[in-house]
């Protein structure tokens, strides 16, 4: 076992906001344990376990009931941990892969029926090296016959960079994090202006998570929601929204999850904009409620 501290509050408080029924946490992780799911030998960062029984319990807590896993790289290519944990919740979770772009179609076969959905990838300087984006945009089109969705995670000064490239990709993409854009430098940066004129395109979606990573702030956070509640009220049929539980590598102290739900009444205050994004639009993108095959 790893000698890291959580980077999840273990007490987390209870949010005031009731949310929508079957509302949808669209982006978690879950680590270990690592007696079970050990962590791939080349990880770029080795956190304390974070198990599935901790995320069912959190979500129980909060009022959540559905959710899409996202694989982290410290498990690497082994997606067994997430096919663990949407196996136990019989189609209320869904999953997001890390695969290498040379997987083969087989593979992608057997982990559809598992209950993934997506495959992510990084472009982000502490994870490692990225896969050549001409790699990822090949691949494609073959996620397209598959029916599943891009996800990628950069840091906001390579959005120039990969636009081009993803504008030709054959399958919905989803961007993490509000494009991990810096909340000090105002609605008006450059990167910012960039993320919303490549979602005016439709086949691009949005996490609006990740509001600590966007924030230059303590918690609450106040200066990463104009940037969340912006992309919700102007792309609010694409914008999914999640914990990011267990917060790997918190850059500004550890999250409470019962505040990020509270949070909520800021980014969508109307009740219409939370039921989009909470149960509208996952169950769009992903296909709740999820059908589990044997592979």
């Amino acid at each position: 076992m790893s000698d890291a501290p959580p980077s999840f509050n273990p007490s987390p408080s209870a949010p005031k906001l009731r949310l929508p029924a079957l509302a949808c946490d669209a982006h978690v992780h879950v680590f270990g344990p690592q007696r079970v799911f050990p962590f791939a030998a080349n990880r770029p960062f080795t956190p304390a376990d974070a198990p599935k029984e901790t995320l069912f319990a959190l979500h129980a807590a909060l009022g959540i009931g559905r959710c899409v896993i996202v694989q982290s790289s410290c498990h690497g290519f082994d997606n067994t941990v997430v096919a663990d944990a949407i196996a136990a919740k019989s189609g209320a979770y869904c999953g997001v892969a890390l695969l290498p772009t040379t997987v083969d179609d087989a593979e992608l076969q057997r982990l559809d029926a598992l209950g993934f959905r997506g495959v992510r990838f990084n472009f982000m300087h502490h994870l490692g090296t990225a896969a050549p984006i001409a790699d990822v945009i090949a691949l494609g089109d073959r996620l397209a016959r598959m029916g599943w969705h891009l996800q990628i995670h950069f840091d906001s000064t390579r959005i120039a960079d990969l636009v081009p490239w993803l504008e030709r990709c054959a399958v919905p993409v989803v961007i993490d994090h509000m494009g991990r854009v810096d909340a000090s430098l105002g609605l008006d940066q450059p990167a910012f202006r960039q993320l919303r004129d490549l979602l005016h395109k439709r086949k691009f979606w949005v996490k609006v998570s990740g509001v600590d990573r966007v924030s230059r702030r303590p918690p609450p956070h106040e200066d990463a929601i104009p940037f969340a509640r912006t992309l919700v009220t102007e792309f609010g049929d694409r914008t999914l929204w999640g914990t990011d539980w267990p917060h790997p590598n918190p850059a500004a102290g550890i999250p409470d999850d019962g505040v990020l739900v509270d949070l909520l009444g800021e980014i969508a205050p109307a009740e219409s904009q939370r039921h989009a994004l909470l149960v509208d639009n996952p169950r769009r993108l992903y296909g709740f409620p999820i059908a589990l095959r044997s592979p």
